[in-house]
């Protein structure tokens, strides 16, 4: 065992070390031009390395260089970054310079500018056509569009969120046949524009310079043959019903989790909201394996195993969050976790108490090394499997209930995570300490929404990648 561990940090050492620093920030700084997530992804790991070098090496100026990248880059990719954010701003509090204080609050005020510069100037139909006019040439990256269908209400949704403000209010906008079509600013950086129908619309859409066209075809004779789709369809046809998902539901048996509000436990929350997805998953077409489901205890390491045997495309792990007693009437919020080592004193206290259940032999510093062998390609896959659950929870829950707190996405070292071949993550539900949330995880109804959230978050991630 310590053979393959100090094996194992050695190959770290090595990769560190395989490339000259300026060669690397150098491909790092150009990945981070490019409009692409993809790249964006390499660009953050890539001063993630810089950044390990330059503490190796002492090498202050190179490891202001990376923080500035990882903060950038993080923040563009939704990733909580606020560890490094805070380490950079000590650093240039240290600089007794004016140039240096001038050139921060430059870079402060054009990250602002970057996420609100354009402005939506008039929104009109044009040969059938909706037409937004920009007062600034688009970029590919400013725009993003998903598509939702919720199977309660059997509404079809299909949405575009652009990087831009509105100069009027909201407006609801009318097309034959189509139920509802609304544009309003969805936060001060984001305009959304929301094509809601009961029936399936094709959707297609392209940016020409200052414009984005979007064409919305409903299905021919809609609302004669509503009454019959209805009784036939239970759910959207899926682009990715081929692929294998595994659910794992934390703790169980002897392991009851976190004992929260009123005795909840969070083992039996959990296998809940588990079961709900699982069954939602498999209505849409996927084929779903659960770790457990029933209340039975299954060790940390044969969770990924398991679904490494399933030849899984993802593993989602399901936990339920906790606090002490004097914290826990201001503790809430939902989070997503992937793999990846952590400099956050939050993220490691969370996964510390989620790795309580694992009895194994290898120590702290074991898994450490272990850690840093991790392959970078599932980290950068598993990051954006994290992002979009989250935004699918907080999608989801948001339209039924008040004050659904987004508590971020984090890299931690989850040890039941360790091992998984595939993109794999960790969701925590909520706090089930908080004595309000607590009594909306055992409430059915919040529970069917956030697997709801789950999935839709799922099929986001296909999509997309």
């Amino acid at each position: 065992m310590i053979r393959y561990i100090v094996t194992f940090f050695l190959l770290f050492i090595i990769s560190l070390y395989g490339a000259n620093d300026f060669e690397l920030l150098k491909r790092a700084d150009g990945y981070a031009k490019s409009p692409t997530k993809a790249n964006q992804f390499r660009a953050y790991n890539d001063y993630k390395n810089i950044y390990l070098r330059a503490l190796m090496n002492e090498d202050q100026k190179l490891k202001t260089c990376a923080l500035e990248g990882i903060v950038k880059c993080g923040t563009k990719l939704h990733i909580d970054v606020s560890q490094y954010s805070d380490e950079l701003e000590k650093i240039q509090k240290k600089s007794s310079t004016v140039k240096k204080q001038k050139k921060s609050k430059r870079k402060k005020s054009s990250d602002i500018r970057v996420s609100s510069s354009h402005k939506l100037k008039s929104i009109r139909w044009r040969d059938g056509r909706l037409v937004l006019s920009f007062d600034k040439k688009l970029r590919n990256n400013q725009i993003n569009y998903f598509k939702l269908y919720d199977p309660k209400k059997k509404v079809y949704k299909y949405v575009f969120d652009v990087h831009a403000s509105m100069l009027t209010k909201s407006q609801t906008l009318k097309k034959q046949n189509i139920d509802k079509i609304k544009l309003a600013q969805f936060n001060p950086t984001t305009l959304r524009l929301v094509i809601q129908d009961s029936a399936q619309v094709k959707i297609s859409f392209k940016k020409e310079d200052k414009k984005l066209i979007v064409k919305m075809t409903p299905k021919a004779g809609k609302k004669y043959a509503q009454t019959t789709r209805v009784q036939k369809v239970v759910s959207p046809k899926r682009l990715d019903r081929n692929k294998r998902i595994v659910i794992d539901a934390g703790h169980g048996g002897k392991d009851p989790g976190a004992i929260g509000y009123k005795g909840y436990r969070e083992k039996v929350v959990v296998l809940q909201i588990s079961r709900e997805l699982q069954s939602i998953l498999k209505a849409r077409g996927y084929t779903v394996f659960m770790t457990r489901d029933n209340d039975k205890f299954i060790r940390l390491r044969n969770r990924t195993k398991y679904a490494n045997r399933k030849k899984a495309d993802l593993f989602i792990s399901i936990h339920a969050n906790a606090v002490s007693k004097k914290h826990a009437n201001k503790a809430y919020g939902i989070e997503c976790y992937f793999l990846d080592k952590s400099r956050s004193s939050r993220a490691k206290k969370v996964a510390a108490q989620e790795n309580s259940a694992d009895m194994s032999e290898m120590d702290f510093y074991g898994k450490q090394s272990f850690l840093s062998t991790l392959n970078s390609h599932n980290i950068v896959a598993s990051n954006k499997l994290a992002i979009d659950l989250q935004r699918g929870a907080l999608g989801a829950l948001r339209k039924e209930y008040k004050n659904v707190k987004d508590a971020g996405v984090r890299p931690a070292p989850f040890w039941v995570l360790v091992g998984a071949q595939m993109p794999s993550v960790l969701v925590e539900v909520g706090f089930i300490t908080n004595p309000k949330e607590a009594k909306r995880l055992v409430n059915r109804q919040y529970q069917k929404q956030m697997a709801l959230g789950l999935a839709n978050g799922i099929e986001r991630y296909f999509l997309n990648n």
